[in-house]
């Protein structure tokens, strides 16, 4: 039997950084996939994409915002730093709000969080995506002990070194430079598959992964454990 037969899932952002091949992926499992595409930066966008998909048994909150790579804490300015909070920190907790009063109703439900590890780990010029990253894991554990006695799982998937045309362009990884890099940091020697990404999280969204309360699991090849 396929592991999401007869679920709803909502995937956010739903055309890009992880979207298209977790929609994918759960779709072989049987899921029926509402693909939501819209700015979650928008008021009352959160909700709206919630109470359209109606009943969903799996939310995934696949939120991506530039990481600002590059510009020095000294010269990171207030726009900067909130546009990265207004875009994976904010929407996180607006969407949940909204997913969870069904789930808890039912006393059954899946949130599944496309994190990073950068919140794991400090990273030169990374200060505010790696601020908002760390907001959304500290998120991720205190929603998932407050709803787990009624049966709903939170967690998220603290990722690094994986297939992403923004973060990893084809041109980057081709470079010898970039591929001596990876062999150093990355004990794996590669970079991660989106595939192998998205299976991981079909794990968390389904019945499998019940015993999962809150937490930040590292996919990162070994970058951090």
């Amino acid at each position: 039997m396929k592991r999401l037969a007869g679920k709803r899932v909502l995937i956010t952002q739903a055309q890009d950084f992880m979207g298209p091949i977790t929609a994918e992926v759960f779709a072989e499992e049987g899921a029926e996939v509402i693909a939501d595409a819209r700015d979650l930066t928008a008021p009352g966008a959160c909700e709206a994409a919630v109470a359209e998909a109606s009943q969903i048994d799996v939310l995934v909150a696949n939120l991506a915002s530039p990481t600002f790579a590059g510009t020095e804490t000294t010269q990171l300015g207030d726009a900067d730093w909130g546009k990265a909070f207004e875009m994976m920190v904010h929407p996180l907790h607006r969407l949940t709000r909204a997913a969870l009063p069904q789930m808890l109703e039912r006393e059954r439900g899946k949130i599944v969080v496309y994190g990073s590890a950068s919140a794991l780990k400090g990273m030169r010029t990374l200060a505010a995506y790696s601020a908002a990253r760390a907001a959304q894991l500290g998120y991720v554990q205190a929603v998932g002990v407050e709803v787990a006695p009624r049966n709903v799982q939170i967690n998220l998937i603290a990722q690094n070194y994986v297939e992403n045309e923004d973060y990893f362009p084809p041109a980057l990884r081709e470079r010898p430079a970039f591929q001596a890099s990876l062999k150093r940091q990355v004990p794996a020697g590669r970079l991660g598959t989106a595939r192998e990404d998205a299976l991981f999280a079909l794990f968390l969204a389904s019945e499998e992964s019940n015993f999962f309360v809150g937490q930040a699991i590292p996919f990162s090849g070994g970058w951090v454990q």
